[in-house]
């Protein structure tokens, strides 16, 4: 045999290969660790053993630790020379705002994270305004009241880059969300409010029906119009009747002509608008019903039953669900209603007004939208969900997960139930085919 080095041999260990037996973990070691919605490993319980909370403490104390040492160094990687960095520490930093409910900690440092998201605001290139411009969002979500002199800060930079035609469409877009968000956040003067709600409508105003009813919107921005108009819908659910009133007829006819808009997202954020602004109106006057209100409900009719084929199928099938409701709403004063399983508790939407303001959330949250609906206190508040908020996910109930063992017979007992009921399925069809 030729000499050289044997295989699995470090020359000067003195140690020998591992065996796979070796490196096997014992059945009766927990080898499963869960991630939790906060994005950082909680500790499991051994099996058939008490959960240590002494140890759990330290554990999550370290985690947490962890997790603050990263977030500042995203937030110090916004003053980083390099573009690319700085775009990674936005990122990062808005998908962790969207997960984590972190508001003590944004509270010590929120002059710098102010101060860091501006410049990138102000000066930033490429995506950068349009990241920092989201990040912001999250943060008037994070601190809620206590943000509202970010906002008066940032509002004069925010509505110029939206009316500003050589700023970026995308980052023209983000604009406009950020603008509702915090106004509806943050502001509590109405007079801001319309001035906030009169910059959005002169951005969606281009995509009005002309004279000679043609679409008068340019297609490649029409996404922007549709969150322009998403945006002015929302602050219009938490308008005053005064301002409801003004709004309905200076607008009503001019939105309604967007139902004939070739842009199926544009058509659907017109008919919602509609069906709020009807149910807002209806609260001040019962008998409200428009200057044509029979040839709304022809239109909306037309558009529950579309079935283009020149239009993809999911376009058609959003379309039809969403203006069915409408209709129903208009016609019958009847509401959407809609039950959502947060965690342990239960959220009712029974209105336009409460849809649109749960959509807009879970727009800009995402994945992170029902952590913050147990944790955050401003969303349990808008929301009526009561406060403190609920303990989830805690120790205690940690330990009362079931074991791997048990998962396992579960799923296996599960999947024997399944095979026998196929094979007589398979059995009676093959009987089936035979007799023919």
């Amino acid at each position: 045999m030729p000499k050289g080095k044997r295989k699995g041999f470090k020359r000067g260990t003195g140690s020998r290969p591992s065996s796979d037996d070796e490196m096997d973990t014992p059945d009766n070691q927990s080898v499963i660790s869960s991630i939790s919605d906060d994005g950082y490993f909680q500790p499991i319980a051994e099996e058939g053993t008490a959960f240590d909370g002494d140890s759990a403490e330290v554990d999550e104390s370290t985690a947490q630790q962890n997790f603050e040492d990263g977030l500042r160094e995203s937030i110090d990687g916004l003053c980083e020379k390099s573009h690319q960095t700085r775009i990674n520490s936005l990122t990062l930093l808005s998908k962790t705002l969207s997960m984590k409910y972190i508001y003590d900690f944004l509270m010590n440092i929120k002059f710098t994270v102010v101060e860091n998201l501006t410049r990138c605001l102000k000066k930033g290139k490429g995506d950068e305004p349009a990241l920092a411009a989201q990040c912001i969002s999250h943060l008037c979500i994070q601190l809620g009241e206590d943000s509202e002199d970010i906002f008066e800060e940032l509002r004069d930079t925010l509505l110029y880059m939206l009316n500003d035609p050589s700023t970026p469409v995308k980052t023209r877009q983000k604009c406009a969300h950020t603008l509702a968000i915090c106004s509806f956040v943050a502001c509590r003067d109405i007079t801001i409010i319309k001035q906030v709600m009169d910059s959005l409508e002169q951005v969606f105003r281009d995509s009005y029906i002309k004279g000679d009813k043609s679409a008068g919107q340019n297609t490649s921005i029409s996404a922007f119009h549709s969150s322009a108009l998403s945006a002015w819908t929302l602050l219009l659910s938490i308008a005053p009747d005064s301002c409801i009133q003004e709004m309905t007829e200076s607008y009503l006819s001019k939105i309604i002509g967007l139902l004939d808009s070739p842009d199926v997202e544009l058509r659907i954020v017109a008919g919602e608008t509609i069906a709020l602004m009807y149910e807002l109106q209806r609260g001040i006057d019962d008998e409200f019903e428009g200057e044509d209100m029979v040839d709304l409900c022809e239109s909306l009719k037309q558009l529950a039953t579309d079935g283009s084929k020149h239009r993809a199928k999911k376009d058609r099938r959003q379309q039809r669900s969403t203006f069915r409701d409408v209709l129903k709403s208009i016609e019958e004063f009847e509401y959407p209603v809609v039950m959502i399983k947060i965690g342990p508790e239960c959220l009712y939407l029974n209105s336009w007004a409460r849809k649109k303001q749960y959509d807009s959330f879970c727009q800009l949250l995402g994945s992170g939208t029902h952590q913050h609906f147990q944790a955050n206190l401003l969303i349990r508040d808008v929301f009526d969900l009561g406060a403190p908020p609920l303990v989830v996910d805690s120790p205690n109930q940690r330990a009362k997960k079931m074991s791997k063992g048990e998962r396992n017979f579960i799923n296996i007992t599960a999947e024997k139930k399944r095979t026998r009921a196929r094979a007589k399925n398979r059995d009676k069809r093959s009987v089936t085919v035979s007799c023919y």
